[in-house]
């Protein structure tokens, strides 16, 4: 069982214990034992689940437990007999054995969590509120009973024995909580457990002395909150704290931990003023203070409490004054040791100083470490934690730390303190200091023997003869006196010495060469010194990297010493890695990087001298459906040869840079260009884009495709800075796109502001959706022959907060960029479903057969669309054949197959199909016989001349023809004059819609319409 299940099944079982223990007071006897051995034995489980390193003091707390709850049956045992407890009588006997095994166990928790030893400042900051708070139980709780009249001797003595048991307990609960570390939630748990049993005891005694105890009452609380958080702090895995060592051992010095003790100094006065003031009467003025004398002494304890702390804040001064001191010398004596050997004597002097002179201790320094870390950090670890091989030397508690040691071969030195626990405690910081001192005077001193070996004649002569760089000793002639093995292998050469310097480098560089030999000469070093071309015994070309240092001066040397590496593979990598950052890799350009720190220097020079600098984005109309058909490897092909055209046209005349941006995204930018030059590059590269382009899919075949594009163009006179120039192009661009494709616009001021508005418009229509701002309005669709009202078209409308009711005009086609027509689209078929059912519902009589939706293209394709059109009619209760959706014509022509196979599963379910704006796409009339659709919707444009021109006249009565025959219904939009209307009768168009009849009118107003939709025509 986990302790987490054990406090659940612990926490219901008092609860369940508790309620009957209130609700049934006849069970009082059974519920109060069954409440106090189940918390004994709570903390006997939480023992075992959680095994803490002593059991000792849990053990003792379940033994408290049982004797309070034995003393609690017996006494209720007694009065269920219905006799009178005697007082004193045996139930005080086990009450009273709380006491001494609660304050033992918290003894041995004090003792565990300071490591054994003892602690004098948490003693006196524990022992200062416990002095004043006993204060106030003499006053206020245990004086009362000494002076009683009504109690004998031996009850005086027991009614004093628990508020003194109390007091001690407490002193030993304050003493653990002033203990440093961290507080377990254990031992939270522990003093709320505390704080219940001193709350019921008060009012107990208080009860005991007015004769007004009874069984079962508030007061009962506290001991259940004694007993219930008792068990439920032993079944808490923090309780393992409790019986661990803490750290360090000190005591806490926050701010609040000395206004707790300024508190509790100041309850002696207090008392002596509320006992003065409630007894200022002439009696008791003449008799004077009844506790006087233990408020005195009370007072009295605490000033002593108090010197004696202040006392132990002065010699702890004084100690760690003589600490820093001992550490300050001991630096100086380790910052000035040479050897391994100096170092350990300072370590013991500075360890002897630091140790206090009457506390054992041994301090063990060594090399021989057989088994343990190579370095880390000084710890205080138990004795049996040490390396194998390392010896405590008799004590509990050790500081050890290991390091490594210059030299070769490497090895390890280990340090050990030996001593008792508090004194290593209270050293702990001290020595970690002086640790990191000695770590740094190790470091220091294997350096400095590093640096005194690499000095050495031996090691230089091994360090060139091994060296991969080529090493020269150059003399005062510029011959090479010295020439390192390694010369032989880079230029070729087996022996250099004697030949001029000049005869090894290339003749084109002996200018650079000089300049870098006076260079040396001088002082000035060789950092920024150019590269040198060296040439090889075969004739080859390699371009070294010189380094040089003048030491003609020194008696060993004296010249020049050059260091000299070959950097040929190194510059030629540094060369294509320099322009991979600032090409694209497929089309060899320019990229972005690249373009925008050109653009910026250029745009800086246009202002400096009034220039104009132009910039052209290039984006290649419908590149996605390139890669989504044909692949990418087809994609990128095109790529390169729009890359390589756009180059051609600026290669020509050498107008510009071009770059790709990404994807098929292009720039180009004119420096000092006219606007005629600028827009006839445009033009230009509009045109050889719109050459088809045959390209291979690396499979064998070839495609034939168009690599049309739409061009921005854009001026720096109408920007600010060259981020602004390249927005305006790409507004240009955006321009260009929104329009027929395949051309190019320049830049104008409007653009902006209408940019500005659609970005606003995108952004607001996701609020819109989650704010629930559409609504819809209703437009009838009525019988021509009848005159009836046969079924209603939903219409979105926007209500926004600022702009006030926007059609769909005004937002329609920022919604299908965006993708939010998808879930505006979702709104309107399930409001309009829910609306059409309620119309039904309410007048099933009426007209009304069916209410018609839009559909967009992008909510068509949307996976999952039929499933949603299902759901929505089951959700408002509606039936299939009362839906109408509308769809454009090109939807039906695009992806025939699928979005057929979902037209059909819609007419299946009882859905019909409406082609919205019907002659206005395709106009692919021989596809009527096969497409899946139950309703043409001709068009406005076809409505307008019907009157006026025979040849619109003959094809709607073609098209209403055609549909009769094809058992296709026609609704004619736009009917807006009786003639027209009259017209389509005649044709035999059975439906129409329009202004004739009514606008888009309101949910409320479609009913009065479908009653009075024969008066309007």
């Amino acid at each position: 069982m986990t302790t987490r299940a054990a406090r659940a099944c612990f926490g219901g079982w008092i609860v369940l214990l508790v309620a009957v223990y209130y609700s049934s007071p006849d069970s009082h006897l059974y519920t109060w034992a069954l409440l106090g051995y189940s918390s004994a034995v709570a903390v006997l489980v939480g023992v075992r689940l959680n095994r803490p390193a002593r059991r000792l003091p849990w053990y003792l707390i379940s033994a408290a437990l049982v004797c309070f709850t034995t003393g609690d049956t017996w006494y209720n045992l007694v009065l269920a007999l219905g006799d009178t407890p005697d007082f004193p009588g045996f139930a005080d006997l086990f009450y009273l054995m709380v006491y001494p095994l609660l304050t033992g166990a918290f003894l041995l928790f004090v003792r565990q969590r300071s490591g054994g030893g003892s602690n004098r400042d948490a003693l006196l900051d524990a022992l200062v509120p416990t002095v004043g708070l006993g204060l106030l139980s003499w006053v206020y709780w245990i004086a009362p009973f000494t002076r009683s009249h009504e109690l004998t001797v031996a009850q005086k003595i027991v009614s004093v024995g628990y508020p003194f048991g109390d007091v001690l307990v407490l002193a030993m609960m304050l003493r653990m909580l002033t203990t440093s570390g961290r507080k377990p939630r254990a031992l939270v748990a522990v003093g709320i457990a505390m704080v219940g049993l001193l709350i019921s005891d008060i009012f107990y005694g208080q009860s005991q002395l007015n004769s007004d105890w009874s069984l079962g009452g508030p007061v009962d609380l506290g001991w259940i909150v004694f007993y219930a958080t008792m068990g439920f702090a032993a079944l808490l895995p923090s309780m393992r704290g409790l019986t661990e060592q803490t750290g360090t051992g000190g005591v806490d010095t926050s701010p609040h931990r000395i206004i707790w003790m300024a508190a509790a100094a100041m309850i002696a006065p207090a008392v002596l003023y509320i006992e003065w003031f409630n007894g200022r009467d002439i009696e008791t003025m003449r008799d004077g203070v009844v506790d006087a004398p233990v408020i005195a002494a009370a007072a009295a304890v605490m000033f002593l409490l108090v010197l004696a702390r202040v006392n132990g804040l002065a010699l702890a001064q004084r100690r760690a004054r003589a600490r820093e001191r001992a550490l300050r010398e001991a630096g100086a004596k380790l910052f000035s040791a040479a050897t391994i050997e100096e170092t350990v004597q300072a370590v013991e002097d500075a360890v002897a100083t630091l140790m206090p002179a009457d506390r054992p201790y041994v301090l063990d320094l060594a090399t021989d470490l057989p088994d343990g870390p190579d370095r880390g950090e000084i710890r205080l670890v138990p004795a049996a934690d040490l390396p194998p091989g390392v010896s405590a030397h008799g004590f509990d508690t050790v500081l050890f730390g290991a390091l490594p040691l210059p030299g070769e071969p490497p090895t390890h030195a280990y340090g050990l303190l030996a001593a008792s626990g508090d004194v290593l405690r209270d050293l702990a910081g001290s020595l970690e200091t002086l640790f990191a001192q000695v770590e740094v005077v190790v470091e220091r001193i294997g350096l400095t023997g590093e640096v005194n070996r690499r000095d050495s004649e031996a090691y230089f002569r091994t360090l060139i003869q091994n060296a991969s760089d080529v090493i020269l000793i150059v003399g005062d002639d510029d011959g090479i006196r010295y020439a390192s093995p390694s010369a032989a292998t880079v230029f070729g050469h087996p022996d250099l010495a004697g030949t001029p310097l000049a005869a090894l480098v290339a003749v084109s560089h002996h200018r650079t060469m000089h300049e870098v030999l006076a260079a040396v000469r001088s002082g000035r070093g060789t950092q920024d010194a150019p590269d040198l071309s060296a040439l090889c015994a075969d004739g080859r070309l390699v371009q070294v990297e010189v380094d040089g240092r003048d030491l003609r001066h020194d008696p060993t040397v004296r010249g020049l010493v050059l260091t000299i590496r070959d950097v040929t593979e190194r510059r030629r990598l540094e060369d294509d890695l320099s322009h991979l950052a600032f090409h694209d890799g497929l089309t060899g350009l320019a990229n972005r990087v690249l373009f925008r720190n050109r653009l910026e220097q250029a745009f800086a020079a246009a202002e400096r001298d009034g220039s104009t600098l132009s910039v052209l984005f290039v984006d290649l109309d419908d590149f996605k459906e390139v890669n989504d058909t044909l692949g990418h490897a087809v994609g990128d092909e095109l790529l390169v040869t729009v890359g390589q055209r756009i180059a051609a046209i600026l290669g020509a005349g050498g107008a510009g840079t071009a770059a790709r941006m990404g994807g098929d995204e292009f720039a180009i930018m004119i420096e000092r260009s006219r606007a005629a030059e600028a827009e006839d590059v445009a033009s230009r590269i509009v045109a050889a884009l719109a050459v088809p382009v045959e390209v291979a899919d690396g499979l064998g075949g070839t495609h034939i495709m168009s690599g049309a594009a739409s061009v921005g163009v854009a001026a720096s006179t109408d920007a600010s800075s060259a981020t602004e120039l390249l927005r305006h192009a790409d507004l240009a661009l955006y321009q260009a796109k929104g329009e027929d494709k395949g051309t190019w616009q320049r830049y104008r001021p409007e653009l902006h502001s209408a940019m500005v508005q659609r970005l606003e418009t995108r952004a607001a229509l996701h609020e819109a959706i989650e704010l629930e701002q559409f609504t819809l309005m209703y437009q009838p669709i009525v019988d021509l022959e009848t005159g009836l009202v046969s079924g209603v078209e939903s219409l979105v409308r926007w209500q926004h907060p600022q702009r006030g009711l926007l059609s769909p005009y005004d937002f329609i086609e920022v919604a299908e960029e965006s993708g939010t027509i998808v879930s505006i689209g979702s709104w309107v078929l399930r409001e309009a479903l829910a609306q059409f059912a309620y119309w039904r519902r309410t007048e099933p009589a009426a007209s009304l057969a069916y209410v018609s939706v839009n559909v967009s293209a992008r909510q068509f394709r949307t996976p999952g669309f039929v499933d949603h059109v299902r759901q929505a009619i089951e959700d408002a209760h509606a039936r299939p054949e009362w839906l109408l959706l509308e769809i454009t014509e090109s939807l039906v022509l695009r992806d025939a197959d699928q979005v057929w196979a979902d037209l059909r599963v819609l007419r299946a379910m009882g859905v019909r199909i409406a082609i919205d704006d019907f002659g206005t796409g395709y106009s692919s009339l021989s596809y009527l016989r096969q497409m899946p659709v139950d309703v043409l919707k001709l068009d406005k444009s076809f409505i307008d001349d019907i009157l006026d021109s025979e040849q619109q006249h003959i094809m709607v009565d073609t098209i209403v023809s055609l549909a009769r025959n094809l058992d296709l219904a026609v609704v004619a939009e736009g009917v807006e004059d009786l003639g027209q209307r009259t017209a389509l009768a005649r044709m035999g168009c059975p439906y129409g819609q329009g202004y004739l009849f009514s606008k888009p009118v309101w949910p409320a107003d479609v009913m009065p319409l479908v009653h009075n939709v024969r008066a309007l025509v």
